[in-house]
């Protein structure tokens, strides 16, 4: 599991591509490997991966076919920067909300507005997953939890305040790129549940 709270930055270094199976070299910060072992989860700008070896601070995962065509790692280049987050610890502070690293679906950013000291990006899903966004609801982005501002049909916005953009990779972004999106598990849960019984959303 994991807090949707971002511990930094790291940087693609290498990645080996194969048929159906990605291996990427991640060169992360320093003080952020230690105690890594052989087999921990880490998330990948969202996407929980498993360390396959270790040398230094160059941590090595594998991503299949599946995670590749469901998330955006496929996209990710040598020199790429992305956010991570290791797995979290029974007793850890829960600053954001609980996540899995499975990731549900992906976004297009469509609009960024930077006023002083802020920044607001609006992002565009899928319509079949329109349905799980709601005003102040929880929402993951690239790993990191964030809460949803306005939603209109199957668009979204965030507001960013200066320390996130410092410490993710939401300062570097632009309009057309592609993010990771995994949806609150409890709103899911409800969602599916009422439309089961029959109240499902109606259509915005």
């Amino acid at each position: 599991m994991f807090t949707g709270i971002v511990q930094g930055v790291a940087t693609i270094d290498r990645l080996t591509a194969e048929p159906g199976l990605s291996s990427f070299a991640i060169r992360f910060p320093e003080e952020q490997v230690h105690g890594v072992t052989i087999g921990a989860s880490v998330a990948i700008d969202g996407a929980c991966l498993t360390v396959t070896r270790q040398q230094g601070n160059l941590l090595y995962f594998d991503a299949m076919q599946e995670t590749l065509r469901a998330t955006t790692l496929g996209e990710l280049r040598p020199g790429d920067r992305i956010n991570f987050e290791r797995a979290a610890r029974i007793g850890d502070e829960i600053g954001g909300h609980l996540l899995s690293g499975h990731i549900h679906t992906t976004a297009d950013i469509v609009a960024i507005e930077r006023p002083e000291n802020n920044c607001t990006l609006e992002f565009e899903v899928p319509e079949s997953w329109a349905r799980y966004l709601f005003p102040k609801g929880y929402i993951a982005i690239n790993g990191c939890s964030l809460t949803i501002g306005e939603v209109r049909d199957n668009r979204f916005n965030v507001y960013l305040i200066p320390e996130t953009l410092r410490a993710t990779t939401f300062g570097d972004v632009s309009v057309g790129d592609r993010v990771n999106i995994e949806i609150d598990s409890q709103t899911q849960t409800i969602v599916d549940t009422l439309a089961r019984m029959g109240y499902d959303r109606p259509a915005t």
